[in-house]
Parts: structure tokens; sequence; C-alpha cells
């Protein structure tokens, strides 16, 4: 990460299979709990890139939904191999941005880990993925690795607060194989989940604490976008 005298630079979205970047009005500190200093800068998207990323994915979904069952296994096991070899950079970006000790961190990799290689399969759609700063990485594995197993295609908003290891995952699939726009990434808060509903979600799935859950339903709701809602 480089940094400037105006403080640390800004992170970049991730939509059709590359770095994408945008000038947005506002953007969000990440601040590390261990240090107290903002490490990164995060840009709060709104309709034009939760635009761009639901038309990435969509333009990928035909061909990644074509693949064999076991194609798109083997490309979440390789996703999985890559977040394996890479486990120590993933713990210290759960670390920075989440706080916790190594061995907690070094965990949820784990867990991130066996939810990609293994487990149940869902339904084939074009959904939002939103976990909050509450074990990210983690989160976003047990509710992406099902939908994605069974040919789904995704954009993923995690929390302003730890956005890190999800986009660190997601820029993953591109060393993995992965076609570009299968997974996309924008940043933000409540308008960036909008943008999404509005840009033609077909479900907008949740993973983190109940008030903020209770949000994204109600976003949700307002949109007529149909909401998997998991509380942990």
């Amino acid at each position: 990460m480089d940094f400037t005298p105006e403080g640390p630079k800004a992170i970049p979205l991730w939509i059709d299979g590359r770095a994408y970047l945008t000038v947005t009005d506002t953007f969000f500190d990440v601040v590390s709990p261990l240090s107290g200093e903002a490490i990164r800068r995060v840009p709060l998207s709104g309709a034009d890139e939760a635009l761009a990323a639901v038309a990435a994915a969509r333009a990928a979904r035909p061909a990644w939904a074509a693949l064999a069952q076991s194609e798109r296994d083997a490309l979440l096991g390789a996703l999985a191999d890559g977040l394996d070899h890479y486990a120590g950079h993933f713990a210290k970006l759960l670390r920075e941005e989440c706080g916790g000790d190594e061995t907690l961190a070094a965990a949820e990799v784990s867990e991130a880990i066996a939810s990609l290689r293994a487990g149940p399969k869902g339904n084939a759609l074009l959904a939002g993925v939103v976990v909050d700063a509450n074990r990210p990485l983690a989160g976003f594995a047990a509710l992406a690795a099902p939908l994605l197993r069974a040919g789904s295609v995704l954009i993923a908003k995690p929390s302003p607060r730890a956005p890190g290891a999800v986009l660190a995952l997601c820029e993953l699939t591109s060393r993995a194989g992965w076609p570009g726009g299968v997974v996309n990434v924008v940043h933000g808060d409540a308008a960036a989940i909008s943008g999404l509903c509005a840009a033609g979600i077909e479900r907008l799935c949740y993973s983190g604490e109940a008030a903020l859950g209770q949000q994204v339903s109600a976003i949700a709701t307002a949109a007529g976008v149909p909401s998997e809602i998991q509380v942990r």
C-alpha cells in the first residue's frame, strides 16, 4: 500500500476480472484497530459503479453456468489452493482491519478455505453478497461458495471498515484461472447496496451482525429484491 502526503491510497473496485478505478465524492478511511491509524481508503460507490459490476456479472453468467459441475468445482478448488498458499498474507489483512490475534485470523482463513473446497450447492443467481466487518473473509466464502458452485455470478460488497481480504480473494480468482466478471467487488455503504438492487440483482445475501442485517433486509424489501440474511 502506497502512501501520499494526503494519507493512505484508495483501493480499487474489482469488476470484470480487473481492478476498476473510480472517482467518488466520498471516501471512507479504513482504521486499523491494532494501530489506530488509517491504513487505506475505500471509495463509497453508488449507482454507476453498481451498474458496471452487475453488467459484468450478467455478461459472464452464460459461460459460467454452461461449465460442467466438475469444472466449477475445480476452479473453486484452485481458488482454495491459492488462498491456502497466501494464507499468511490474508491473515495479516484480517488482523490489520479487524484486530484480534494471529490464531483467530489464521482460523478464519482456514474456515474460508474449507468453504471453498466443499459444501452444499445453492441456486444459480445473479446475487449481491454483503458482509460486515466481523469475520468478513469467512462470512463471504460461506455465502459465495454454494452460489458459485451452482453457477451463480456475484457482486461482493464488503464492509468499508474491512474490505481488504474480500477484495484480495476476488483478485485471486484471476490467478486461479477464473473468467472475468464471475465475481466482482464494489465498495461503499447503503448507497452501494441500493445501487445493486436497482441494477438488477436477483437476490441480496448478507452475513454478519443482526442490526446491519435488518438494514440490508429493509433496503432489499424496498427495492423488491429477495434477501437471505444470515446472522452470526
